[in-house]
């Protein structure tokens, strides 16, 4: 006993953690931290294909609407059909979630996120070979539905095969990918083709699909099915390729973590009633309705639209260059703006960044409104300052991704109590698209009925409004635990500001040897 004891001594008195520690069992030989941090980088980068692929098909409809507005397209279509092509697929995420999670439960994170990249290769094929509205309709569906079927096993598996100290830098990734996959459209789009993208796309999902036959299965979910010996094996590989004697603690705290929910599923039918009354106190509806508000920003004050419908929108203010090149530059801002989120967000926190962010958004859109609204009057000849709104558009784009567009995915994962949050999770995510659809099939009708400078000036109201909103209702969950942000929602203390910089290596420690346990287990049950 002396050894442990003196481990936990230097632990409180704030000593670094060694990575044996980390691992479960400090009594194993050490292991290097590159060492533990490769197997589980190769990992999640298998699955960020899978959203890179996700993010491919939301930027598809970029490069495919202005084709399909030509004056002799190669696929006749009305406006009506013009709007669902932009919106369909997105409004069948949510249904594709439905059966998220009952299929990665079955089958396994790993299986599902590989099944899922054959509709994604049917629909790319369907794409290339459209002869009309309804092909593209068929393949829309697919891409939709592949979309929502990946939400379970992308975020389960992120969570469940990553060490507690390296999990936020990993699940950050996540957004990025899409974001990555949005931007190869762009750039392709401005190179060649809608139906020759359509053919390359087809390379991201069989990449992925060779990517997860080469890292192992959730350990989690090998363990609830009592497939033992493989869920050790699986922790062996992600921990640094080590023996069973360095997982041997995680190893069997692993086992009692899964096998509660089988435990609780032998409970008698009056017990079970009470599964949903978590989510009728105000630690579920607080954070679900400050998620939502931050969707709902983030769709409506027109990143979402700017992103989709670009390369229109760069040709009615006849951009200064190619509206092609135009759309890529405001893909790199995206890229850009993100990659500036996930370094800045741990030093400033997610207040201060989301006003400048919503703020940004706002007034770039609102200067973007004045210049169409005195070109339409005839107040300039908008000729000589096209560069004007193409300028305020791409820091738009960059405003949005610095913060706002990011923030309701970064709360998802830390506002929601551990017993609700699968649910909640998947919930608040389908709320996400939803406003993205409504947003998208609104948008041709919004610029029929109130002109190119009344839609930029809802959008630009939408973020001023929601930075002022964000102000009284955003807490700082920065460096905060998900014990401290859970009492926040339940009224036993506020959250105002950060936590001191101090207090910080005290925080991380706790957090890494107690690791937060997900005990909703709606997707078992269903």
């Amino acid at each position: 006993m002396a050894p442990h004891q003196t481990t936990e001594s230097t632990l409180s008195s704030g000593e670094k953690i060694s990575p044996a520690e980390l691992n479960g069992n400090a009594e194993a030989t050490p292991v290097s931290k590159l060492r533990q941090a490769l197997p589980q980088f190769f990992a999640v980068s298998a699955k960020n294909i899978l959203l890179i692929t996700f993010g491919s098909s939301l930027g598809f409809s970029t490069i495919l609407i202005p084709e399909l507005q030509k004056e002799n397209p190669e696929i006749e279509v009305t406006l009506e059909q013009l709007t669902w092509i932009s919106s369909f697929n997105l409004i069948l995420v949510p249904v594709g979630c439905l059966i998220s999670g009952p299929i990665s439960q079955c089958f396994g994170r790993k299986r599902t996120m590989m099944i899922s990249n054959l509709p994604f290769v049917i629909a790319w094929i369907i794409f290339h070979r459209a002869q009309s509205a309804s092909m593209l309709f068929v393949a829309l569906s697919l891409t939709g539905l592949s979309g929502g079927l990946l939400e379970a096993p992308v975020l389960t598996y992120v969570a469940e095969v990553t060490q507690p100290h390296l999990r936020g830098m990993l699940s950050a990734t996540s957004t990025m990918s899409v974001i990555l996959g949005v931007f190869s459209q762009l750039l392709a789009g401005s190179l060649t083709t809608w139906r020759t993208v359509a053919l390359i796309n087809i390379a991201f999902p069989v990449a992925c699909f060779v990517a997860l036959c080469m890292v192992p299965e959730s350990p989690h979910w090998l363990a609830a099915k009592n497939r033992l010996k493989e869920s050790e094996e699986a922790l062996c590989w992600l921990r640094g390729w080590v023996t069973p004697h360095h997982v041997r603690n995680e190893f069997c705290q692993l086992c009692e973590v899964a096998r509660k929910p089988a435990e609780k599923n032998t409970e008698t039918t009056s017990r079970s009633e009470k599964v949903w009354k978590p989510y009728t106190k105000k630690t579920f509806y607080k954070p679900f309705a400050l998620v939502s508000l931050a969707f709902f920003i983030g769709a409506f004050g027109g990143i979402t639209s700017l992103q989709t419908f670009a390369v229109v929108i760069f040709a009615r203010l006849n951009a200064p260059i190619d509206k092609y090149t135009a759309t890529v530059f405001l893909g790199i801002a995206e890229l850009v703006g993100t990659a500036f989120c996930v370094v800045a967000i741990h030093f400033t926190g997610k207040r201060k960044l989301s006003f400048l962010s919503s703020g940004g958004t706002g007034i770039s859109f609102g200067c973007a409104a004045i210049y169409s609204y005195m070109v339409d009057h005839r107040s300039i000849l908008g000729d000589d300052y096209t560069w004007i709104p193409t300028t305020f558009l791409i820091t738009a784009a960059f405003m949005s991704h610095l913060c706002i567009r990011l923030l309701p995915w970064v709360l998802i994962g830390e506002v929601f109590p551990g017993e609700v949050r699968s649910g909640a999770s998947g919930a608040a995510g389908s709320i996400g698209y939803i406003f993205n659809f409504i947003v998208n099939k609104a948008f041709f009708y919004m610029l029929n009925g109130i002109a190119l400078a009344g839609t930029f000036w809802f959008y630009s109201m939408v973020n001023i409004i929601g930075a002022i909103v964000l102000f009284f209702v955003l807490p700082e969950t920065e460096g905060r635990t998900l014990r401290e942000i859970e009492e926040h929602y339940a009224g036993i203390h506020n959250l105002k500001d950060r936590p001191k910089k101090e207090e910080f290596p005290f925080k991380e420690k706790w957090a890494a040897r107690n690791v937060a346990i997900v005990n909703d287990d709606v997707e078992s049950r269903l």
